[in-house]
């Protein structure tokens, strides 16, 4: 039940439950900067204390200067005390939401997550979940909470940022806000008009869609440059040459992207949901999924048609799912280096940033000591390479070309 009356002050303007994670702590830190006081709640402890120190638990460009700057002036907090809920006006939900070993949805993880801190709401709060849900979650909360009594507004107001411009999209994006009533449509688009001027109103089952459709559509977009890649390599030519020429000063081809590996805790996930919801007959998302996911094996068996694979060793450049990140959540890298271990002689594996996996090498060691290299995460750093053996990068980071 809740602990308080409507009526009580609160000391804290937002507390962002998950707030120690990759799309809680820019959240939290944007909303301090801007003279907000706000409270993290977050299971990782490690997390909190890292925080609390001045530094980043993950690499996110910007970021620490502005965490810095919130400390010092004392307008952000954090703790693994679930008790820090009660004290925040609003409360912004960010945890993660991922589909199991059988590609399927939990649509009772925010509620699960919601049901374990739910003594500590009180009356009169604003509850945001921002994870990206299983459509009809918001509801499943709204009912849940009026369920236990407790007169709290519920809005849906999915996040749209790019891992690593974080503190830059916050501010420039426009953000979508849901809710069932004027009034909680209002009270939402207040709390995000601290960041941004532009807000998009929704119903919670419109904004559902629309966060899934967001991600699933640029996972359509990867996959479609991915099978033309595909199709040009069969046939010894350079999709990264083909699509230069075939955009150039031509707007209705300039959202095709290059080929390479797409990965990450969102794209494939939220494509997935959006599959089960439709009952898995969502043709189009399994096929950007076979593509997308098939592209590792791909490269491997095209490198293996044309060298003794069995007989070298192999360099695999960037572990992280992207380039310049440290995440390695969901990463195709991983997925690589398990189908080499058992079709190479070795693997050598380096990243200038992941720092959570004690088997990588440095990036010297890798290129001293590898037959054939993979280009798997195009960070900046590797563009000065001037490796001496045969390197496949469906990336053309190199400018080689991209036929492998």
């Amino acid at each position: 039940m809740p602990t308080d009356s409507p009526d009580s002050t609160f000391d804290l303007d937002v507390v962002v439950v998950g707030g120690g994670g990759h799309v809680g702590l820019p959240l939290a830190i944007a909303f301090a900067d801007r003279g907000l006081r706000v409270g993290i709640y977050d299971l990782n402890e490690l997390a909190v204390k890292t925080i609390l120190s001045g530094e980043l638990p993950f690499r996110e460009d910007g970021a620490t200067e502005v965490l810095q700057r919130v400390l010092a002036a004392g307008r952000l907090e954090a703790t693994v005390d679930p008790s820090v809920v009660s004290r925040g006006e609003h409360v912004v939900v960010v945890i993660g939401t991922p589909v199991d070993e059988h590609l399927n949805p939990d649509p009772h993880a925010v509620p699960r997550a919601l049901s374990e801190c739910r003594q500590h709401f009180r009356h009169g709060q604003l509850l945001v979940l921002r994870s990206t849900v299983y459509p009809g979650v918001t509801q499943r909360v709204e009912k849940l909470l009026a369920g236990e009594g407790i007169d709290v507004d519920v809005a849906f107001c999915p996040e749209r940022i790019a891992e690593g411009k974080a503190m830059e999209e916050l501010f420039s994006l426009p953000q979508i806000v849901s809710a069932r009533t004027p009034e909680v449509l209002a009270r939402a688009g207040s709390l995000f008009g601290h960041l941004t001027d532009s807000i998009v109103e929704l119903s919670p089952e419109e904004a559902e869609l629309a966060k899934l459709f967001t991600n699933t559509w640029r996972y359509i977009k990867f996959a479609a440059a991915n099978q033309f890649y595909v199709m040009a390599n069969d046939q010894g030519l350079d999709f990264d040459r083909i699509r230069n020429a075939l955009a150039h000063d031509y707007p209705r081809a300039a959202d095709m992207p290059g080929a390479g590996f797409a990965a990450g805790p969102c794209l494939f996930k939220d494509t997935m949901q959006l599959a089960a919801f439709t009952d898995n007959s969502f043709i189009l998302g399994h096929s950007a999924m076979l593509v997308n996911e098939g592209l590792p094996l791909y490269l491997v068996s095209k490198l293996e048609a044309k060298y003794d694979l069995a007989n070298l060793r192999v360099g695999i450049l960037g572990m992280a799912f992207k380039s310049e990140s440290d995440d390695i959540r969901s990463s195709l890298s991983y997925k690589l280096k398990r189908i080499l271990e058992f079709r190479a002689r070795s693997v050598l594996c380096t990243d200038p940033y992941v720092s959570v996996d004690a088997n990588l090498e440095t990036l010297e060691h890798v290129l001293a000591n590898s037959d054939l290299l993979i280009i798997a995460a195009p960070h900046k750093q590797y563009r000065d390479i001037r490796p001496t053996v045969p390197v496949a990068d469906v990336w053309n980071l190199l400018g080689q070309g991209t036929v492998v």
